[in-house]
């Protein structure tokens, strides 16, 4: 058994950050485990741009982004395990599978930058046979960018997810005709840029309040049925029609991979499906850090890499000097908000508190709040809230009274 102070698990843009802050803040014993054969995780499909405003300053494609964080990871002789799969993560030691075997590796800390997968057809209920011709958004992309295969030639998208509005750009691009993508709720669940240059551009229509409710084929999809849906997501019989295609992709949502964690013990946030963390990203139990899109689904890659940043210095401090101690106090989710993390604060913060949360709706000319104890302490105004986009607010120290039990996060509509 061999022993390492950081055991990064995940070599895509979360885990390869979190790795160069670590090795940067001080702790050169290091160690990037990476369950596919080469390091970049999903941004080695990610073939169009719009990556690396945030962090670069000039805009990238996904294999662009990566190759950067790749090469000083390689400058810095940070080393790393391909086609490697941690199957545990007990007692301080991680146990490992590859082609070489089993191998146990004790660690001092662990970063868990494992990302998310899609939401596949088998979550949604749709009535229909098992045909072929059904792609989560993921994969339909991984086909055409890195497998040279066409998917398919007459497409309906389900849902607005990012992925899925790209998608439907490059499948127009590839000579594909996309029907339509339709969405459930009554708005995108995709970022607005992506709507206007991935849809309006390109005229391909967007069907909000609109789900499938059959698949029809015999070996392979020859179309759908499509019908509105009612204000509790319940299709409106009378709005059913049929639309033909050879093709479905689905873009309903992505899950944190969070297996190990959830076997680790770790305290699962049943809004975000990541852990728990303070605002060092540090889990519940001693040691384990999370961060990136395991933690909590991102917008932009950007933002995936800055936070995992602080993961990995963070990591790098309590190999050196242990875990914060003091007051523990939590952070709720109020009215219009989800999923706020980190979840709570450990001890007395020494600097400003980026909290990161989603919208439940649209709201314009909003205040969002922050209560300590039931005592309003701040109030931010935002022009527009939306729940196809991340919100942020940072919080200073000194705004936050000595032993708060609890911070509840809330947004009020001026409208």
């Amino acid at each position: 058994m061999r022993k390492v102070d950081i055991v990064v698990i995940g070599g895509g843009a979360a885990g390869l950050a979190a790795a160069i802050a670590a090795h940067e803040a001080g702790c050169k014993d290091l160690l990037i485990i990476e369950r596919e054969g080469e390091l970049g995780g999903i941004l080695n499909q990610c073939i169009h741009n719009g990556f690396g405003l945030h962090v670069f300053k000039e805009e990238l494609t996904g294999p662009e982004y990566a190759d950067r964080y790749i090469r000083k990871v390689e400058d810095l002789h940070i080393p790393y395990m391909t086609g490697t799969f941690v199957i545990d993560i007990k007692d301080g030691i991680v146990t490992t599978v590859n082609e070489k075997g089993l191998e146990k590796i004790e660690y001092g800390a662990v970063v868990l930058a494992t990302g998310c997968r899609e939401r596949p057809r088998g979550a949604l209920m749709v009535p229909g046979s098992r045909v072929a011709g059904i792609y989560t958004a993921g994969t339909a992309q991984k086909m055409i960018n890195r497998m040279g295969l066409m998917p398919g030639r007459k497409v309906v998208i389900l849902g607005s997810g990012d992925i899925g509005l790209i998608m439907a750009r490059r499948m127009t691009l590839e000579g594909a005709k996309v029907e339509a993508v339709l969405e459930i709720m009554p708005y995108s669940s995709g970022l607005a840029r992506n709507v206007t240059q991935c849809l309006n551009d390109f005229n391909i229509p967007l069907m909000l309040s609109h789900t499938v409710t059959a698949v029809h084929g015999t070996g392979r999809v020859s179309g759908v049925t499509i019908a509105e849906v009612d204000a509790q997501r319940n299709p409106i019989p009378s709005t059913q029609r049929d639309l033909e295609c050879d093709t479905l992709l689905l873009s309903v949502g992505l899950i944190p991979e969070n297996e190990l964690a959830r076997a680790a013990g770790v305290g699962m946030s049943p809004v975000t499906q990541g852990a728990i963390v303070d605002q060092n990203l540090a889990t519940d139990i001693k040691g384990i850090f999370q961060c990136g899109n395991s933690l909590h689904v991102h917008d932009l890659v950007d933002k995936v890499s800055i936070e995992s940043e602080r993961a990995g210095r963070q990591a790098a401090a309590y190999v050196s000097r242990g875990r914060t101690s003091g007051n523990t106090t939590s952070i709720k989710d109020g009215q219009g908000v989800s999923g706020c993390v980190p979840g709570l604060l450990r001890g007395k913060p020494d600097a400003p508190i980026d909290i990161m949360f989603r919208p439940r709706g649209f709201y314009r000319n909003a205040n969002v709040q922050i209560f300590c104890d039931g005592k309003q302490v701040l109030s931010v105004k935002k022009t527009v809230l939306a729940p196809g986009e991340m919100a942020e607010i940072s919080l200073k120290p000194e705004i936050i009274p000595a032993d708060t039990q609890e911070i509840l996060i809330a947004v009020e509509s001026k409208q």
